[in-house]
């Protein structure tokens, strides 16, 4: 993505307020998941929701950012990156508002899935117009930047959740995104020059419609089937259905051709398939367990919001600080390696959650499987970032880019609709499924690393 926007733009006469602009921008999501994992066990009870309702906090997030990560790039392309950009903290800040009075689950819901849209627009488009405002060097201390600052609003939020949540009710969360926005949309207008290539073709927007009704249909048949809900047929259906619609999709992006949101032509690179397959089964593995962590915390082990919140603070920090060594580690290894011990690691992490029960104490039981989770995410960050980019020709570095992060959001979208008879239990039926997620877990995480063993030897 910062690729394509070099051609384009002229050099900012204010570097480093358009680095500001999108750091705060981009900030939005990584602040907004972290939150929201903390106040989750506060957001079901207050609405009566059903697991499944509870599920859909979530998802209803996950899913329009999975599904329209790549079409906001391109609409940004195509129509102007910094149009896009505002029109998404616009949309995010509009949102959030309504999450935080909705009445009714419904309209939280629907503010949860307008958030999503807005981060899609966001995140691809902040990235683009840093490649459009730097060049050499510096570009690669913006990114760097940029990514460094993101990994801390990632670790401040959960804490600052909590105690939201504890001090001020859950709807506090969301009005945290208010003033960041306040702050970004004057700098996107006053310093941020309006980048765009109307050459390009126009989105795909029937690929981008057909990806998301079909992760919908397929993540609502499987929160029906993980809370046992709608029947046996009902469930079945929703699942057809959901998977036709992706075959429907992949079809249009085969028959669009390079043109496509997700060009199928990157798939011939054996490579940059097991680096898809890789991210799809890590990232929905952590991306479930980060949803449940927390969860357990508060709802089985006694912590406060902001405890729970505070418990999960080494992760990120530990990823931001280790990702730069084990980037160079992988420069010199190359990725094979370290994408083969990371999910190792991170499985190791998960079977020490066994020990999480009931009045877990922190340093003893927690920790140790916190600490490790992040080492075996920082060994394969970096190192699948770099993959990623290095398997694929240089004109399509942007969307392999944007394609591997939809797909690690789509793990974790599928991951979050199968919790649905742990998100509906209680006391030590919550803990015992718990458990049972961490060995599915560790056991998805070992077929992560023999996809990077056997994938990853060449093309």
């Amino acid at each position: 993505m910062a690729g394509r926007a070099r051609a384009s733009a002229r050099g900012p006469a204010h570097p480093n307020f358009v680095l500001a602009t999108c750091i705060l921008a981009s900030s939005l999501a990584f602040i907004e998941g972290g939150v929201l994992n903390v106040a989750l066990p506060a957001i079901g009870p207050s609405f009566r929701a059903s697991p499944a309702a509870v599920q859909w906090v979530i998802n209803a997030f996950t899913l329009p950012l999975s599904a329209l990560l790549l079409l906001g790039g391109a609409a940004g392309d195509r129509y102007g990156r910094r149009l896009c950009l505002a029109l998404g903290m616009a949309m995010f800040a509009f949102s959030s508002i309504l999450c935080a009075l909705a009445p009714s689950l419904t309209l939280f819901l629907a503010g949860r899935a307008f958030q999503g849209i807005g981060a899609a627009m966001v995140l691809p488009n902040s990235l683009a117009i840093l490649g459009a405002a730097f060049e050499g060097e510096r570009r690669g201390r913006a990114v760097g930047l940029w990514a460094a600052l993101g990994a801390v609003a990632g670790a401040a939020a959960p804490p600052l959740g909590g105690w939201l949540v504890d001090r001020a009710g859950w709807p506090s969360v969301f009005y945290v995104n208010l003033p960041v926005v306040a702050a970004a949309l004057p700098l996107a207008f006053r310093y941020v020059g309006e980048s765009a290539e109307p050459a390009r073709a126009p989105p795909d927007w029937a690929g981008a419609a057909a990806a998301t009704a079909g992760l919908g249909a397929l993540a609502f048949g499987l929160t029906l089937w993980s809370g046992g809900r709608g029947g046996a047929a009902g469930r079945a259906w929703w699942v057809v259905a959901g998977t036709a619609l992706l075959l429907l999709f992949l079809l249009q992006e085969r028959r669009r051709g390079d043109g496509a949101m997700m060009p199928l032509s990157l798939f011939a690179s054996r490579r940059f398939a097991g680096l898809t397959l890789l991210a799809f089964l890590l990232y929905g593995a952590f991306g479930g367990m980060l949803v449940l962590l927390p969860y357990v915390l508060i709802g089985a082990s006694g912590y406060s919001a902001l405890a729970a919140g505070t418990a999960l603070l080494p992760l990120p920090a530990v990823i931001a600080g280790l990702s730069p060594l084990t980037g160079r580690l992988a420069a010199r290894t190359g990725p094979r390696l370290p994408l083969t011990i990371a999910p190792s690691i991170v499985g190791g992490a998960f079977l020490l959650t066994l020990r999480i029960g009931a009045d877990a104490a922190y340093l003893a039981e927690v920790l140790p499987a916190v600490l490790l989770m992040a080492i075996g995410m920082a060994f394969a960050a970096a190192p699948l970032t770099t993959a990623v980019l290095g398997s694929v020709d240089e004109r399509h570095t942007g969307t392999a880019s944007g394609l591997n992060s939809a797909v690690s959001r789509s793990g974790g979208l599928i991951a979050t609709a199968l919790l649905g008879s742990v998100l509906g239990a209680r006391g030590p039926a919550l803990v015992a499924g718990f458990h049972h997620v961490a060995l599915a877990a560790a056991a998805i995480c070992a077929a992560a690393s023999l996809s990077a063993l056997l994938l990853l030897s060449g093309d």
